[in-house]
């Protein structure tokens, strides 16, 4: 497995876990009854708290991913002089035309799970139900679309794509 699949992977991991941890964090309020449907409010400071983790998460965990990965790469070939091991990582590291028509590619699903979010939202909103509900679903929608982005990566790396 390259870098460009491990880096998918870990993105999918972290998308399913803020979500999960929003989703648990939020439904614990609701049957505490500490807060209800109609406090929106509530739901978008929660939101905005929990984007603002989801972006030091993200940070985090890349980092700690190519501090690991850099150290596998140099363990792995520690036999080598260090000129020899910071090349073997830069070349594990490099991203070529391929890893670039896939970005493009797999960069349609959150666009299509917004849209798809948003008009589920509105669609709630049309049959009277609180706003709030229409806020989960795009949150949730986005969420998803990350996950879907990383899966759509592992799989156009191992098809393959065309150009065009």
């Amino acid at each position: 497995m390259d870098y460009q699949q491990k880096k998918s992977i870990v993105s999918i991991v972290e998308s399913v876990a803020v979500v999960a941890v929003y989703c648990i964090y939020v439904l614990g309020k609701l049957r505490q009854g500490a807060v209800s449907m109609e406090d929106t409010r509530f739901f978008a400071v929660t939101m905005l708290t929990f984007i603002g983790i989801g972006i030091a998460f993200t940070i985090a965990i890349q980092v700690v991913f190519h501090v690991l990965l850099s150290v596998s790469i140099a363990v792995r070939e520690r036999e080598k002089e260090s000129k020899e091991i910071e090349h073997a990582i830069n070349a594990a590291m490099v991203e070529d035309e391929r890893d670039k028509i896939i970005d493009l590619k797999s960069t349609r699903i959150p666009y299509m799970a917004a849209m798809l979010g948003f008009v589920a939202g509105l669609v709630m909103l049309a049959l009277q139900y609180p706003v709030a509900v229409m806020l989960n679903i795009l949150f949730i929608a986005s969420g998803l679309g990350a996950v879907g982005e990383g899966v759509a990566k592992l799989l156009y790396y191992k098809a393959g794509v065309r150009n065009g």
